[in-house]
């Protein structure tokens, strides 16, 4: 019979596995395909030459509501009186054509990508420049330096988590934090992934300054993927003619995505970089949306035999940091794509089948980063309010105002809501990112001074407990 605890995270390893299988693979589907918009246009000009003169010149890219919806959306409304569901998507497709800018990446037939910016994107992009650029205001915001390694460490775990669990890791979260923060050795696959892709976001961290280069994203691709592929040296190798590679749908094996042939690779990579460091554009390109290019591109093309989604996704974000977007350290995108990954999927799909629209896609992940920005700023709201409730049960000690640090303050507050949780120096020490003698002063003062913590020893190490009576413990105090 399992302990249950352990059966509690088996039946959680279970729900993983079933929900991303369900919805990464049962329910995607091709999207219908757009109608011929020109062959639409000329029967309607032989028919009705004023309704066809109408169409090119009276819609926008898009619909009243302000929505850029795909023709698989779009069928589905009720058209403007008077015209049918495809001279609809006519009109409105001339629209989009006449404000599509071309980018200098190609698909499989050398044809062109496009993108488009009706207002709302631009609007969008001005939150992010002044939301991702700019300060978090408050004393414990990302710029705090006591507080700035804690929030690093948080978003390093949640992206390395989340992305690999987007495709296929097996673990539950408090299992992946505890062999992040501890240090231990992977265990399986599953954890090997995770453990590979935080080694990949510091990488990342590291060198953001770079320019891209093939041997970059061929690093990048390395680092991830050690000792999880069944042949090893694919990990930082380019899939070989032999690949087969096609995405399909696992209910009827329906193609979704075949990508370039593998002897295109060298070149296209070569092409994706020099986009990247803003070699050949020939006009603006807005920071974010060539990051977002990036993370498209990269999935489209599908370089590698296995961890192409985590490359795209580790390549957005050297490319958010390389051009200055800082806060993006302290965000996981790939926590908000996992809560609804089937879109995730279609935003590609969506692009692929409608004339290489990557409008889409650049809705979809503009959408996911504001979601994930505003997730960290709540998250800084919520900690502040939980450490100043720490703080206001200390502000009448005198003897304790001013002498916890932050981390400390910190552990306080985690330990007044967790009676008997045991604190470990290392895991202290990689929260914070702090010297080990710093991490060891943090819990010993806490312990031996303040009678905050149950000091134990256990083997070589001590270790600490948070007493049941902690918060009597504080109040103690007061008279001091």
């Amino acid at each position: 019979m399992l302990p249950n605890t352990k059966f509690k995270e088996l039946v959680f390893m279970v729900v993983i596995v079933y929900e991303l299988q369900y919805l990464l693979i049962a329910k995607m589907k091709i999207p219908s395909s757009p109608p011929d918009f020109a062959k639409v246009l000329d029967e309607l000009s032989a028919s009705d030459l004023d309704k066809a003169r109408r169409l090119i010149t009276s819609f926008k890219a898009t619909d009243s509501k302000g929505r850029y919806l795909h023709w698989d959306k779009l069928q589905h409304h009720e058209p403007p009186k008077g015209l049918t569901s495809a001279e609809w998507w006519t009109g409105i497709k001339f629209a989009r054509i006449k404000t599509y800018k071309q980018i200098s990446l190609l698909d499989k037939s050398n044809s062109q990508f496009v993108f488009s910016t009706p207002d709302f994107i631009l609007e969008n992009l001005h939150w992010l420049d002044k939301n991702a650029t700019g300060n978090i205001s408050g004393d414990i915001g990302v710029a705090n330096p006591q507080m700035r390694n804690t929030y690093i460490i948080r978003s390093l775990i949640n992206e390395s988590i989340d992305s690999s669990q987007l495709e296929g890791a097996i673990t539950t979260r408090k299992v992946a934090k505890e062999m992040l923060l501890t240090g231990r050795k992977p265990h399986d696959k599953s954890e090997q992934m995770i453990f590979n892709n935080y080694l990949t976001m510091q990488f990342i961290r590291e060198n953001k300054n770079e320019k891209l280069t093939p041997a970059f994203i061929l690093e990048l691709h390395k680092i991830l993927t050690d000792k999880t592929l069944e042949n090893l040296t694919d990990a930082g190798a380019y899939r070989s003619t032999g690949d087969d590679i096609q995405i399909v749908d696992a209910r009827d094996n329906t193609e979704l995505h075949t990508p370039p042939n593998a002897n295109e690779l060298p070149k296209r990579m070569e092409l994706l970089c020099r986009f990247a460091n803003n070699e050949s554009s020939k006009y603006f390109i807005h920071p974010i949306l060539r990051a977002i290019l990036l993370h498209f591109m990269l999935g489209y093309d599908h370089p590698f035999v296995d961890g192409n989604g985590r490359t795209a996704r580790a390549l957005f974000y050297w490319s958010a940091l390389n051009s200055g977007y800082w806060l993006m350290e302290f965000i996981s995108i790939s926590h908000i794509i996992k809560q609804a990954p089937a879109q995730y999927g279609k935003a590609f799909l969506h692009t692929e089948t409608d004339d290489n629209d990557t409008t889409y896609f650049i809705i979809h992940q503009i959408n996911v980063i504001k979601k994930a920005i505003k997730a960290l700023q709540e998250y800084i709201e919520k900690k502040a309010q939980e450490i100043k409730s720490a703080e206001k049960m200390l502000e009448s000690t005198h003897r304790l105002r001013g002498d916890l640090n932050f981390r400390q303050k910190t552990l306080l507050r985690h330990a007044l809501k967790h009676p008997g949780h045991v604190y470990k120096i290392n895991e202290h020490q990689h929260t914070h990112d702090i010297a080990y003698d710093t991490a060891r002063t943090d819990l010993l003062f806490m312990s031996d001074k303040l009678n905050f913590l149950i000091k134990h020893k256990k083997g070589r190490v001590f270790i600490f407990e948070s007493p049941h009576d902690l918060q009597r413990k504080i109040e103690d105090t007061k008279g001091f």
